[in-house]
């Protein structure tokens, strides 16, 4: 596993040469890509501070009108500064380099580090030109200033995603802030040996815009999706409009990559094991879901797997008004994705130290089967720590320890 950035190493980037988006000229978009281009030509490093307010803009913000790319060997860091998407922008944040419109073969990116320093915020438009996934008509179940235009795409797509990264082998995330992301804050395909640390998300489900508050569909935080394998994920913290981390292995909108009509970039691997989502850790998960969702989720369906995944340390602070359905959930019926996931399809999960407020603690909505709960805590009173709604037959071969739930509080006796 990559090292972390510490003291050291940072001041080594401090000290070193690197390049920085404000020595360069052009709309913002164009310095960011500048910069990387010519960093690329020595050590790979690119400094990105406030934007200096110029000529051009009195901004001390990057507006940003089409995704930063990231290629290999690129060490990015954010420092104290603020990144938006443009009104006129529909694309990700940030996207790694070996995907998007027209790229009809994905080759992987290596050694590619993205890191904040201080506070850095990244955010989407004020006006989004589309929000939701590959399912969601825009201007129907989610906004999105493209509705019935012609020649654009009604639907949500891959663009919305705020950090895309697909086939991309050690790497590291750290220390950003994503606010009213377009869809998913951040997704990861077929990706492998990394780390993510330090991240917190913010999104409400819906946004003010132009005093009208509009529906903006799955804005998840954090989702690793088909083929993640090898990935430590820690310090998660924030509150999202659906699920604050997701683990999601389906085969749901499975289209050839360079097209805009999937909510995945990546193909389907041949093998199925390639597809399994596997060998992951999560540590120190801190937050809710602000649209009453789940606040970590593990779906797996058609025949992908979910197995050896560490969870250890999840809690849940959603106010009294905003009760989560389920602090951990465990699968699902959804029949389009083939229903309840067959014994033995996710299995070794070690599950530890969850504090729920939620209606349900750890919900077992599909199978699970091999796997550890341990160090409960459950603050409903309505129901059992480990509530097995898709019935007992659909787990096996569990062990469960230190289950706790807190009883109702009593009401004050009267003098």
């Amino acid at each position: 596993m990559i090292a972390e950035i510490d003291k050291e190493e940072r001041e080594y980037f401090m000290g070193n040469c690197y390049h920085d988006p404000n020595q360069f000229t052009g709309t913002d978009s164009d310095r960011m890509e500048q910069a990387i281009s010519e960093a690329l030509k020595s050590n790979g490093i690119v400094r990105i501070p406030p934007r200096i307010p110029d000529a051009e803009s009195s901004r001390n913000f990057w507006l940003l009108d089409r995704a930063i790319l990231l290629p290999s060997n690129l060490t990015l860091m954010l420092e104290n500064c603020r990144l938006k998407l443009a009104d006129t922008a529909r694309d990700n944040l940030m996207r790694s380099a070996n995907c998007g419109l027209g790229i009809q073969e994905i080759h992987p990116v290596t050694n590619l580090r993205v890191i904040g320093i201080g506070n850095v915020v990244l955010e989407g438009a004020d006006r989004p030109r589309s929000t939701g996934d590959w399912s969601k008509t825009l201007g129907v179940r989610t906004f999105g200033t493209d509705a019935g235009k012609p020649g654009e795409n009604p639907n949500g797509d891959w663009r919305n995603i705020g950090i895309l990264l697909a086939e991309v082998q050690n790497f590291m995330v750290s220390g950003l802030t994503i606010r009213d992301s377009h869809s998913w804050a951040m997704s990861l395909e077929y990706c492998s040996n990394g780390k993510i640390r330090d991240m917190a998300f913010y999104s409400n489900g819906w946004k003010l815009i132009d005093g009208k508050k509009e529906t903006v569909l799955n804005q998840d935080g954090l989702d690793l999706r088909r083929g993640c394998r090898g990935i430590v994920v820690e310090n998660i913290t924030g509150a999202t409009g659906d699920d604050l981390l997701a683990m999601t292995a389906i085969k749901g909108d499975v289209v050839p990559p360079g097209i805009a009509e999937a909510t995945e970039v990546t193909p389907l691997a041949a093998d199925d094991r390639e597809n399994d989502l596997c060998h992951i850790m999560i540590r120190n998960v801190l937050g809710h879901s602000a649209g009453g969702h789940q606040i970590v989720r593990f779906l797996n369906a058609s025949g992908i797997r979910i197995h050896h995944v560490l969870l250890d340390g999840v809690i849940d602070n959603s106010p009294d008004d905003c009760r989560n359905i389920a602090t951990v959930r465990i699968g699902d019926r959804v029949a389009a994705w083939g229903g309840i996931t067959p014994l033995g399809d996710t299995h070794d999960l070690q599950i530890r130290n969850i504090q729920s407020r939620a209606q349900r603690a750890v919900s077992i909505v599909g199978s699970l089967t091999d796997s550890v709960i341990d160090g409960v805590i459950n603050d409903n009173p309505e129901t059992d720590p480990v509530h097995y709604e898709s019935g007992r037959e659909n787990t096996r071969n569990l062990i469960l320890t230190n289950l706790l739930t807190r009883p109702a509080p009593q009401s004050p006796k009267a003098n």
